[in-house]
């Protein structure tokens, strides 16, 4: 039975950098047919690099590109691995040129660079057919991406492209792609499709399969956290997956890692909706073959809806933030106190800046945060003395009025309670986003093979 070795050596930009290579040199001491797989793009990723682009016409892909691809090109030339990320974010052209410097730098042939464009909708947007979920934003728009499928990347690959260069594109199709070219499935092979957008769900997030973002001392513990390995799926033509991890690597796989994997981010187990399939996991069995190898079984596939989901980025306005840390006797009253004098001061001041409304939040760290409303309203019983950080965060569409309200936790170092100290402020821009379903007729990947 013929099989895909699928490795992966990102799970989202500024992964870390050096758990790529011990993927690849597992991937070639396996032998057969192998891919190797980078996912580095989140909803507000995009957006970043647009801005990005805007003031550099070579900007705008995933900044640690080469830093990631460094030390695996060579290796994955030299074995005929093909490369393949959304690493290409809003400039994949610039990403496949800064590619094949790279190659040249280390002293490389030329690799064949393949680019998949066709997501930047910003101009579909005004059609009546798009659907807006949550309503039709106002404010300006940065940038507007449909997710777009797998079968481009077949495309890619089936040019002979030794390097896959993608913008938004859904997360699973980095390994489906490579999975349709390699077993020749068709777009009515549903159950296939399914299989191996499920290995791809199963590999984009990187290690979180392979006990990253799992680990729970004394309740889920895994061992060698410090050198995790990242995950590699063994994928059969017939749907068959198996998911273990690069050798001699930390970490773990197994049904619970598995198991969390799966559900992670599936809105609805029976309808998870991709480009190329809809995707079932209500049967899904897993079992435990051996250490860290997990056989998933039992993808149903649907047909793909009528719709590509597309991430629509706003600008957002302004976000202040500002932290003062109160220690020893009595901090928790001291800090109480702190916070009630930002509230009291912030207050007036949203009419007097600018005129412009105020969104803010107060928290202590160390009684309430996490858990807790805007109203910050637990912590009553706490421990008084101890260590706790204020931290306000105050959101604008006006500049000037965000850095006015986090330069209130400055003025606590001379106006405020007792002893407070480690005050830190900062403002930045935010973004803003929203989805958008437009009819898939309306949209056309396109691959060009450059080099």
């Amino acid at each position: 039975m013929a099989r895909l070795l699928i490795g992966n050596g990102a799970g989202f930009s500024g992964d870390r950098l050096d758990v790529a290579l011990p993927v690849v040199r597992t991937l070639i001491a396996r032998g057969g047919k192998a891919v190797m797989t980078f996912e580095t793009l989140a909803e507000r990723t995009l957006a970043l690099g647009v801005l990005a682009r805007r003031g550099n016409a070579e900007a705008g892909f995933e900044p640690m590109l080469l830093p990631l691809l460094r030390p695996i090109l060579s290796l994955c030339l030299d074995n005929a691995i093909p490369i393949i990320g959304n690493f290409g974010a809003a400039n994949p052209r610039a990403a496949a040129a800064a590619i094949a410097r790279l190659a040249a730098e280390l002293g490389l042939r030329s690799p064949r660079i393949a680019v998949v464009e066709g997501d930047d909708v910003r101009d579909l947007l005004d059609d009546p057919g798009v659907l807006w979920p949550e309503g039709r934003p106002g404010g300006s728009i940065i940038a507007a991406n449909a997710y777009l499928g797998a079968f481009p990347i077949a495309e890619a690959l089936g040019l002979g492209a030794e390097v896959v260069v993608t913008g938004r594109i859904a997360d699973p199709a980095l390994a489906l792609g490579p999975l349709i070219h390699a077993f020749g499935w068709s777009a009515g092979a549903l159950d296939r499709l399914a299989a191996g957008t499920l290995a791809g769900h199963l590999l984009e997030c990187g290690a979180q399969v392979t006990g990253g973002y799992f680990a729970d001392p004394g309740v889920k513990d895994v061992p060698g956290m410090a050198r995790l390995g990242f995950p590699i799926a063994e994928v059969s033509d017939d749907g068959g997956i198996v998911i273990t991890k690069a050798d001699g690597t930390g970490g773990l796989v197994d049904r619970r890692t598995v198991t969390e994997q799966i559900l992670y981010e599936i809105h609805d187990p029976a309808a998870y909706l991709t480009p190329d399939v809809t995707l079932d996991v209500t049967g899904v069995t897993i079992a435990e073959e051996e250490r860290d190898r997990v056989r998933v079984a039992g993808a149903q596939g649907h047909a793909a809806p009528p719709t590509l989901k597309a991430t629509v980025s706003l600008e957002g306005g302004f976000l202040g933030e500002g932290e003062i840390s109160y220690a020893g006797p009595n901090a928790a009253a001291r800090a109480r106190l702190a916070a009630e004098t930002l509230r009291q001061r912030i207050a007036p001041a949203q009419d007097s800046i600018t005129g412009n409304t105020i969104r803010s939040r107060i928290d202590i760290l160390g009684l309430q945060a996490v858990f807790d409303s805007d109203d910050a309203a637990r912590g009553a019983n706490a421990m008084p003395d101890g260590e706790f950080r204020v931290r306000l965060a105050a959101a604008s569409p006006d500049r000037a009025a965000a850095e006015a309200a986090s330069r209130e936790v400055l003025h606590l170092y001379c106006t405020g309670p007792a002893g407070g100290g480690g005050v830190r402020i900062a403002v930045t821009p935010r973004i803003a986003t929203t989805s958008a379903l437009i009819p898939r007729a309306r949209i056309t990947p396109r691959v060009s093979l450059i080099g």
